[in-house]
């Protein structure tokens, strides 16, 4: 009864939209099954039985009225609902949010769909009452959706089919240990609900030398901040700092390459570091490390309108304390403000190779 409440909720509140002359939307909701993927054997002990839920979505589709969306070749976004039942009392259930967009090929029949949201579990690690979900070390975890999927519209009068994998991911990126977290691998079927009557015709209109594009080289300066905790249960959430300055040039519209650099003001290290000496005195590590670091990092930003996709490379230059590795890894999300679209806010994710070290929040200025 409560999908059928929430199908109908949404059929309800998002048919209000679907009037706009630019765009129609429709829904989508879908069945999936599959297994937890073994990335760490320490979570062997939970895979068990075979994850099923769904996924409820709302999707408002693009048709070129703005030149972004031809260069994309007319995506959709919206909004994923998800629910998982990951089949083993000790992981329970995950309920999901997520903002996506729908990118298509061959003809418009495959999709592909990639969400950023957050996840919650009502049973989390707890050292007395659930000491083996080593997984989710909090209620509430960063998710990462992925599908691709074969695509058919209004097969029937408006109703349609989609079928294909799907990757859900939960963690809290190291907010709170333990942190080892899950990836479900499944497979899904569903149906599609198309919310108007009629498609809207794609608009050819972008300028023959649209790709032709140049602009000067551009300057980023970004503060980055959050929590996180090292991976020994209770010993403690500290903020953390990272000073970012990196030069970027568009290699067109919708790409541009970077080389910057960090430096990373990581206090949860810094109580690392001393735990380490006083509790293991055989690892050789005296108390006085130097907890800061300095990176050199090369990186892609993806343009999607006001919204960018970052993926960095970075390595560390000044690393006077060995902690998961002398390289690192950033993606996450860009939001450009203004008209001028020189300030924005960013979202991203810090790891070493698939080890999570923590999520940042910025806000930073392209001069």
């Amino acid at each position: 009864m409560k999908l059928l409440y929430t199908c109908i909720f949404c059929v309800l509140f998002f048919s209000s939209f679907s009037q706009d002359k630019t765009h129609t939307s429709y829904l989508d909701l879908s069945y999936f099954k599959g297994n937890i993927a073994l990335h760490n054997n320490d979570i062997l002990h939970l895979i068990k039985g075979h994850p099923e839920g769904y996924l409820l979505s709302w999707n408002k589709k693009t048709y070129g009225f703005n030149d972004w969306e031809q260069r994309f070749n007319y995506p959709d976004y919206g909004v994923t609902y998800a629910y998982q039942n990951m089949k083993n009392d000790v992981l329970g259930n995950v309920t999901s949010l997520y903002a996506h967009f729908n990118f298509y090929f061959f003809n418009r029949n495959l999709q592909f769909r990639i969400g950023q949201g957050l996840g919650y579990t009502e049973t989390p690690y707890d050292k007395v009452d659930n000491y083996r979900n080593i997984a989710y070390g909090s209620k509430l975890m960063s998710s990462t959706m992925v599908m691709l999927n074969y695509k058919k519209e209004r097969i029937f009068d408006r109703f349609g089919l989609t079928a294909g994998f799907s990757l859900i991911h939960y963690s809290n990126a190291n907010v709170k240990a333990p942190n080892a977290s899950t990836n479900t691998l499944a497979l899904n079927v569903g149906l599609t609900y198309n919310l108007d009557k009629k498609e809207l015709e794609y608009q050819h209109t972008l300028a023959d030398n649209d790709r032709q594009f140049t602009q000067p080289i551009k300057y980023n300066f970004v503060f980055r901040s959050g929590i996180n905790e090292s991976d020994i249960v209770d010993s403690g959430q500290y903020a953390f700092y990272v000073l970012s300055a990196y030069a970027d040039k568009r290699i067109n519209r919708k790409s541009a390459l970077q080389f910057g650099a960090d430096v990373f003001f990581s206090n949860f290290l810094k109580e690392l570091i001393y735990y380490r000496s006083v509790a293991f005195p055989e690892l050789d590590v005296s108390g006085d490390e130097d907890y800061k670091r300095v990176g050199v990092f090369v990186g892609h930003e993806l343009f999607i309108n006001r919204t960018s996709l970052l993926t960095q490379f970075g390595y560390y230059v000044y690393y006077p304390y060995d902690f998961e590795g002398q390289t690192y890894l950033r993606i996450g999300l860009k939001r450009y403000v203004g008209k001028q679209r020189k300030w924005f806010g960013a979202m991203t994710l810090k790891s070493h190779g698939a080890k999570a070290e923590a999520v940042e929040f910025g806000i930073g200025v392209r001069l």
